[in-house]
């Protein structure tokens, strides 16, 4: 930093201030920054954030980029983090619990300020008063977590097939044996139908039986070539995307005979489009909100659960038209 303000002559303390942030003039600044790039000057923000008792690091705990849904969500935190001027460490878990253990012992030993995690085991979870937000999962009541309206999106999918002729609705999921937010979207589902009088169905298969399980299960519910259901609600767009293959593999028209909706809002790449219709969970706002509680984790410490709101969109199974692209 000496040799930067001898090249710029200026003093030492401008130069601070303007790889600090702090203000500086236009010319000062232009000085400064042409001096550094002359002499190959970079800042160290690690060693600087050693000095600070911080690392300007976030951890992020997801089980998988193979869902398009994580994938998005790691893209919207990075993308936060980076606007924020904080870096983001990926951890990938593939479901185990010892890799997410191994990163929390991370924020222990304050090699990153804080961690965002979303998690399938209940082991290696005890993070009390540490910097940590929780996405889908209420870990305590003094972790905050983060989730989309999972109960009203439940609701919502249930309404818009009603709404669109469909008189007996089927809700399927495969999930996790540890309760989260995601386990209300068949409450959800359940409530809607039962307010509107309506013939439904709830089917959970856990993780140990599988998708070949609930194929299975759905074989037995086809008859002279129809489905028993004329609406179905998936948990999750992936699981639509498997049960309708299935379904057309057995000679069933999506959506003129089996109108189907999923949960999340997957686009397709390079178009865009939904690749289902779907409840689209509100993934910038959520990355936002996650990176925002531990920006101000020492000034605020929010509630246990901030539920965000989900919108629908038609993606062409179901029967209403799809909006083209730009509306």
């Amino acid at each position: 930093m000496k040799d930067v303000a001898r090249e710029a002559g200026v003093a030492l303390g401008t130069v601070s201030n303007v790889y600090n942030g702090a203000p500086v003039s236009p010319e000062y600044r232009r000085r400064v920054e042409e001096a550094a790039r002359r002499l190959g000057y970079s800042v160290n923000s690690y060693a600087r954030g050693l000095r600070a008792d911080r690392t300007n690091t976030i951890a992020v705990i997801l089980p998988t980029l193979q869902n398009m849904f994580f994938s998005d969500l790691a893209n919207a935190i990075c993308r936060e983090l980076s606007r924020r001027n904080l870096r983001m460490l990926l951890t990938v878990t593939e479901y185990d619990s010892q890799a997410e253990a191994d990163c929390i012992r991370m924020l222990r030993q304050s090699k990153v300020d804080g961690i965002i995690g979303l998690t399938y085991t209940t082991e290696n979870h005890d993070v009390e008063g540490m910097p940590y937000v929780s996405i889908d999962r209420i870990i305590s009541p003094s972790v905050p977590c983060v989730s989309s309206d999972n109960y009203g999106g439940g609701m919502l999918a249930a309404r818009r097939l009603l709404d669109l002729g469909c008189r007996k609705l089927l809700f399927l999921r495969i999930g996790s044996s540890i309760s989260g937010e995601t386990d209300k979207r068949g409450g959800g589902f359940a409530a809607e139908c039962a307010m509107r009088g309506a013939d439904f169905t709830l089917r959970t298969f856990n993780d140990e039986d599988g998708l070949s399980s609930l194929l299975a299960w759905l074989d037995t519910c086809i008859h002279q070539d129809q489905l028993d259901y004329d609406g179905v609600f998936c948990s999750t767009d992936a699981l639509l995307a498997r049960v309708a293959e299935h379904l057309r593999r057995r000679g069933l028209r999506i959506p003129e005979e089996v109108q189907m909706i999923g949960y999340d809002g997957i686009r397709r790449f390079f178009h865009g489009e939904y690749t289902c219709s779907t409840i689209v969970q509100p993934v910038r706002q959520m990355a936002e909100t996650c990176v925002e509680i531990l920006a101000n984790w020492e000034q605020t410490r929010p509630s246990a659960l901030l539920c965000l709101p989900v919108t629908y969109a038609p993606g062409g199974t179901t029967k209403e038209q799809v909006p083209a692209d730009g509306e």
